[in-house]
């Protein structure tokens, strides 16, 4: 599951042809992980009589149905160049990152609704030692898979988004296992009958505090599917590379335009310069140029890079 403060649109790039097998990988790992932890919050919550554990096996398991579609995501985006679509698919990413979001967000919706129900009609018994207990187990785990998949595939923004999915889970447990520990310090004074609004307002204040998650997946893929600029760590490499550019062969300022969609960059680099003095040779070399300051950025990179003598074709 990206740091619960990250946006998919500014984390690493998608990983290159080469990592495509590694983010795989990792998003199999990711499902293999929902499957176990959401099965033992389900079964524990069920046991318990707790909503909050079984929204939480929910929300796990609600994580594979969303994993396998990254995979199916993946493999359409790097299935490259068809007859059907001859550029490819590269937009099946975000697309699928704002599905993510677009369901995580239904998720919370649902749940709240519950617990409001439960706190009307009067709360519900649940055993909180249970619940702090469950929480510090699955706090636990969730981290440790974030930090297992981030480092597996560091450069996907598919398993970035699986990143933030397990980081709001970890952070969902901690406020499990502090408001249970609350409830059982509650359980000891005159104000035990508190403890039956325990479990229904945890669940509230988790979906208080996981919804700035997927409306993130959705401002950042919606960024890209309406092509909007590059992240900043893009648009800075493009300024240096354009500055080095232009010192080694002497140009003046330039138009530049940069968008990411998916694991694809799109640049283009339009100098205006004067007639009779440069050649296709020279903008070819110049291309090249700014095409090597940016590969090192791991994205599949569409470059159009134009020296012209006419003002009006660089705006």
């Amino acid at each position: 599951m990206t740091d619960p403060g990250a946006d998919p649109a500014t984390a690493p790039p998608t990983a290159p042809a080469t990592d495509t097998a590694v983010e795989r990988r990792a998003l199999v790992e990711s499902i293999v992980a929902s499957v176990v932890l959401g099965g033992v919050a389900l079964v524990w919550g069920v046991a318990a009589q707790s909503r909050v554990l079984m929204f939480d096996g929910v929300f796990l398991v609600l994580g594979v149905v969303l994993t396998g579609l990254s995979l199916m995501a993946a493999r359409a985006a790097n299935a490259g160049p068809t007859a059907r679509y001859p550029f490819g698919r590269p937009a099946v990413t975000p697309l699928a990152i704002a599905v993510q979001g677009a369901a995580l967000l239904g998720t919370l919706a649902l749940a709240a609704v519950d617990a409001v129900a439960i706190i009307a009609a009067g709360g519900s018994d649940v055993a909180a030692g249970t619940v702090a207990a469950y929480g510090i187990v699955s706090m636990v785990a969730a981290f440790a898979v974030a930090r297992w998949l981030r480092h597996r595939a560091p450069r996907s923004d598919l398993v970035a988004a699986e990143v933030a999915h397990w980081r709001a889970g970890a952070l969902l447990s901690l406020v499990f296992a502090v408001g249970a520990g609350v409830a059982l310090l509650l359980g000891t004074t005159s104000l035990d009958d508190v403890v039956r609004y325990v479990d229904p307002v945890l669940v509230l204040v988790a979906c208080v505090l996981l919804v700035p998650i997927p409306v993130r997946l959705l401002r950042a893929a919606g960024v890209e599917l309406m092509e909007g600029v590059a992240p900043p760590h893009v648009q800075e490499a493009l300024a240096r590379a354009v500055a080095d550019v232009r010192a080694e062969f002497g140009l003046d300022e330039p138009a530049v335009r940069s968008t990411k969609l998916g694991g694809r960059l799109y640049v283009e680099v339009d100098f205006v310069v004067a007639a009779g003095q440069w050649d296709v040779a020279d903008e070819d070399r110049v291309r090249r140029r700014v095409i090597a300051h940016l590969e090192p950025l791991g994205y599949d990179l569409w470059a159009h890079v134009e020296l012209t003598t006419d003002p009006d074709l660089a705006l």
